[in-house]
């Protein structure tokens, strides 16, 4: 129990800007074993944008409300994802062979196409997810507890989705000094369940209220097999920023995917 506690922690100080004991280090295998955790940090970093949405909703209004709610969640990861996503912009907008992708993606510096691309992400996440709110209704199930279930779900699906590409393909870089490559090395079969366990966990509580919610994994894992191939195409596998688009994408797709399937429910 104590080292599964180690594990998660060293997920949560990897994954998140949030305290971790003092005696959690960046341990090569506990943080490839960390990978079973990742899910849950969605569960953390979705409840806690659910609470400032809360909060805001109440004290303002719900348009300012999601803002807040987004804000919230890259704060707690310290714009981990978001900041992959941007370096995927700029490395395959411009770059031409595996070479220059990886070494643009690895410059600390964003470009024109990470700029325009982060902007946009977070154009289409904070409509969708203020359309989701207020559009989504299960009954017998509380308005706010049906926000908390769908917000939860699309962070701990999208991780689950990114995650899941380590299972499947490459790393792309050689360079051992990566921060990412120790998630990529000897897994084991507790990293695959765990992590889709935790993943989908969310999922089955929404999917006993409305059961068809279930269908909304298709469009995500089909934006996540087209992803991992591009990736495979371009750099041979996939990098720590890959990862992050990864769940960028997917979390957007979750947002989506949901307000287009309520409409023929």
């Amino acid at each position: 129990m104590k080292r599964e506690l180690h594990i998660f922690f060293t997920a949560l100080m990897f994954y998140t800007r949030i305290p971790c004991p003092a005696n959690i280090g960046h341990d090569p295998e506990y943080l490839n074993k960390a990978s079973r955790y990742f899910p849950i940090i969605g569960w953390i970093v979705g409840s806690a944008a659910f609470i400032a949405y809360c909060i805001f909703n109440y004290v303002i209004a719900p348009e300012i409300a999601v803002v807040f709610s987004v804000i919230v969640s890259i704060l707690v990861t310290g714009a981990f994802h978001e900041d992959g996503f941007a370096d995927v912009c700029d490395g395959f907008g411009g770059g031409w062979t595996k070479e220059k992708i990886l070494m643009i993606m690895k410059d600390s510096a964003i470009g024109a196409y990470g700029a325009i691309g982060v902007v946009l992400l977070l154009v289409v996440k904070l409509l969708a997810i203020y359309l989701l709110f207020k559009s989504i209704e299960i009954p017998n199930l509380n308005n706010y507890f049906t926000d908390f279930l769908l917000l939860v779900t699309a962070h701990s699906v999208s991780r689950l989705s990114a995650i899941s590409i380590v299972f499947t393909h490459e790393y792309a870089r050689e360079d051992a000094t990566s921060k990412s490559k120790p998630i990529a090395q000897n897994y084991t079969w507790k990293e695959v369940l765990g992590s889709a366990f935790f993943g989908l966990l969310p999922l089955v509580v929404l999917s006993y209220f409305q059961w068809q919610l279930l269908f909304v994994l298709i469009p995500v894992f089909i934006t996540r097999f087209f992803l991992a191939r591009y990736f495979q195409k371009w750099i041979g596998g996939y990098t720590g920023d890959c990862l992050g688009a990864t769940q960028q994408v997917c979390e957007v797709v979750w947002y989506l995917s949901v307000i287009a399937l309520w409409k023929f429910i």
